[in-house]
């Protein structure tokens, strides 16, 4: 007697958390072309710098493109911030300390007065990720995971040796701690990396 349990939906990938089937429903992403690591990647609640670290067996720094403290003159619904409320912008890739190759590009909104002094210090001052950060400061997190798609590079495939017409993968997920939102994060990677 077989005892195999039948696949509801075969190349559909069913999973526990509401946030993160209803992002990749929504999305033109097809699950089942992704390899594990990069499945991984846009499912994680977990700190990418980590992840990337433990695959690649290379340290991970970041690298600032782009960082300033704005104050706001629209809303942002999913930080949960009005007009004229002070925020961070950054713009990092997360790139290999011995290789110098860009693995993650990600842009960030944070909301540095929901956030302890040691982390807006070191968000400002240190060449540090996000994750370790929160991570030393043992901030509890919860990540919701909003969006995953597909993008072309643009003008971030610079970054990546890419062309700019070449498709990137990407998802968008925002922080809570003490139970508001904290932070807003895209991060992205070429849909060619991670096979």
């Amino acid at each position: 007697m077989n005892n195999v349990t039948p696949i509801k939906n075969p190349g559909r990938l069913e999973m526990m958390r509401i946030d993160l089937q209803d992002s990749l429903r929504k999305s033109r992403i097809e699950p089942q072309n992704l390899s594990s690591f990069q499945r991984i990647l846009l499912t994680t609640d977990g700190t990418v710098t980590d992840m990337l670290e433990a695959k690649l067996w290379e340290g991970i720094q970041i690298v600032k493109l782009y960082q300033e403290k704005i104050t706001t003159d629209t809303l942002i619904p999913y930080l949960d911030v009005g007009v004229n409320t002070d925020i961070l912008a950054r713009k990092v890739l997360l790139q290999g300390k011995d290789t110098g190759h860009n693995h993650v590009y990600a842009e960030s909104i944070i909301v540095p007065d929901r956030l302890g002094e040691r982390i807006r210090t070191g968000l400002l001052e240190a060449k540090k990720p996000l994750g370790l950060l929160i991570n030393e400061e043992r901030l509890e997190t919860y990540r919701e995971i909003l969006s995953c798609d597909l993008e072309k590079a643009e003008e971030i495939s610079e970054h990546f040796n890419i062309a700019p017409d070449a498709n990137l993968i990407s998802r968008t997920y925002r922080v809570f701690a003490h139970q508001q939102p904290v932070m807003l994060i895209t991060e992205k990677f070429p849909e060619t990396a991670f096979k």
